[in-house]
This record gives structure tokens, sequence and C-alpha cells, in this order.
């Protein structure tokens, strides 16, 4: 069984890491340039945040706007421990991470599969430096964010340290609080990076910009319930933290 576990794990681990790479290409209508540099036409094909079947208006609203909470529904409560309490008496607790992991896999799955562009365009930058400029956000996005979870656990966020001591017959030890790197600028670098991959594009379209508001209300809720938890599980610790760093934004967001 501890096997299955592991391999269940490293599946679901694996599968999310390509949905990853699928994510930033959706986000950054990034297919149409991969098809060009490799060849492959049908990479121009595949759906995008401005690619994809056509839908009516108010269809298309409705869908994403479905879509963008199912998300945030999926993560906010599965990342509860009131939750994860209630999974565990059923679900083994070395693969608890995994399934979440896999969860994730199905609700970008779904995002990918059923969002509907809405083309018009809100901004269009024409100077190619602020172009460039806003490239390299989308990029420094993506970077902080695949950084941060290895400044913590990379593979305890994924569920793969829990399966792999699980195997091994070993217990987890309690993670320490520490603020590496980019958490002594701000509380929640992951959002960050998310906030600055959705919404830095030289050409922002109205559904790009449905996306990318919809994600942000989902940050500020999700960083209102996680830090919920983190006071419970780490106390006057985290307090002080709060105090001194902000949320998403260094400076921005501290609480006295």
């Amino acid at each position: 069984m501890g096997l299955m576990r592991l391999g269940f794990a490293v599946g679901s681990y694996l599968l999310f890491f390509l949905s990853f790479l699928y994510l930033i290409g959706f986000t950054g209508n990034l297919f149409d340039e991969a098809a060009v540099l490799t060849g492959l036409g049908s990479l121009a094909a595949l759906p995008s945040i401005d690619v994809g079947p056509d839908a009516a208006l108010g269809t298309a609203i409705a869908i994403n706007l479905a879509v963008i909470a199912l998300f945030g529904i999926q993560h906010s409560v599965m990342a509860r421990p009131a939750f994860k309490s209630w999974l565990t008496r059923f679900w083994p607790a070395a693969i608890e991470r995994s399934l979440y992991v896999l969860a994730t896999v199905a609700v970008l799955v779904a995002i990918f599969v059923l969002w509907r562009p809405i083309t018009p365009l809100v901004w269009s930058a024409e100077a190619e430096w602020l172009r460039i400029l806003l490239w390299a956000l989308f990029v420094a996005g993506w970077v902080i964010l695949f950084i941060a979870t290895w400044l913590l656990s990379h593979f305890e966020l994924f569920g793969l340290h829990q399966a792999w001591a699980d195997f091994r017959g070993k217990v987890v030890p309690e993670m320490q609080f520490r603020t590496p790197l980019f958490y002594k600028l701000v509380r929640h670098p992951i959002y960050t990076g998310i906030l600055l991959a959705f919404w830095a594009t030289p050409d922002m379209s109205q559904g790009h910009l449905l996306f990318a508001v919809g994600m942000s209300i989902y940050v500020a809720i999700g960083v209102r319930y996680e830090e919920k938890d983190l006071i419970a599980h780490i106390g006057e610790h985290y307090v002080e933290y709060r105090k001194r760093v902000g949320a998403v934004i260094p400076g921005v967001g501290k609480v006295r």
C-alpha cells in the first residue's frame, strides 16, 4: 500500500507540473509563438485565454466566472484544516496533499477546456520597450512563484515528502516557521507571482481582464483564510510577522 500511495503522489505531481506548464502558455497566449518556433502548426490550435470556441458574450462571461469560482472553491475548501480532518477519516493522510494537487489539476483542465475567449482589447502596448517590460514581468511572476515553492518545502507543498516518509515508515517533522528570501519582503510570494503572471501582458483582452480580476479576488479571499490558519498554527510569531511584512506587495497589507 505504501508503494501505491507513493505512486499516486508522484503521478499527481507530474500531472500538476504538466498542467502548470500549460497554464503558462494558456495565460500568455504562447501557443501561436510555439507553433512558429517549432513548425508544429497544431500548437496554434491549443486553447488559450484568447483562443478557443466562440460563445455569445453573456454565455462566455457565465462560463468563465463559473470555472474561476470552481478554482477558488476547490483551493479554499480543500486547504482548510476542518476539511482535511474530515477527509482523512477515510482517505490516507499521507496522500491527502496529493489528492489536493490532483484536484487542482482537474480544475485547471476544466479551465483550459471550458474557457471561452472574449477578445476585444482593453489595452495594447505599442511602445516596444513597454511590451518588453510587460513580458519581463510576466516571466518574473512565474519565476517568483516557482522559486517561492522551493523556499520552504517544494516537495511537502506538493505532497511528495509526505508520501515518501509514509513509504519509508517515517514521520514528517513539523515545519519550522522561517522567512527566507522573498518571505522577508511579502508574506505570500506565491500569490505575488500569480498576480504578476496574470496581470502582466502587453495585450489585455476583456476575457484576460476577467480572468485576472477573478483570480485577484481569489487571492484576496485566500490570504484572509490562510492567515487565520497560520495564526492558529504558528501563533504569536506569525502575528508579529504580519506587523512587519506586507501581504503580497512589499510594505502593503501590514496588520497592526
